[in-house]
């Protein structure tokens, strides 16, 4: 059973940055492929960014150039860096793993955090 912890949210006035962080509990980031998602209210979960086990990245086309996804295989932990945060990047953030090639459907993700609010100030 994979298992996910997402940290690292809070609440920070626009154009300032924030580090979430997924603590994952078995070899999840090096074998997986591994997403992050949002949900703000009232709207559908989206996808954010996601990294395969070989490394390859994708990004919506609303985070591109502002955020970076990362890991580090050896603390078994993934990463979202979040810069130049705007107002309606605020939302509870997801970290997601699923056996396979790269998707951005969030239905095609079987693990999932319980994630963490991340709010934008204006």
């Amino acid at each position: 059973q994979v298992q996910l912890v997402e940290s690292g949210g809070g609440l920070v006035q626009a154009g300032g940055s924030l580090r979430l962080s997924c603590a994952a509990s078995r070899r999840t980031i090096s074998d997986y492929t591994m997403g992050w998602f949002r949900q703000a209210p009232g709207k559908e979960r989206e996808f954010v960014a996601a990294v395969t086990w070989i490394g390859s990245t994708h990004f919506a086309d609303s985070v591109k150039g502002r955020f970076t996804i990362s890991r580090d295989i050896d603390k078994n932990t993934l990463y979202l860096q979040m810069n130049s945060l705007k107002p309606e990047d605020t939302a509870v953030y997801y970290c997601a793993a699923r056996s396979g090639a790269l998707a951005a459907t969030y239905t095609s993700y079987s693990y999932w955090g319980q994630g963490t609010q991340v709010t934008v100030s204006s």
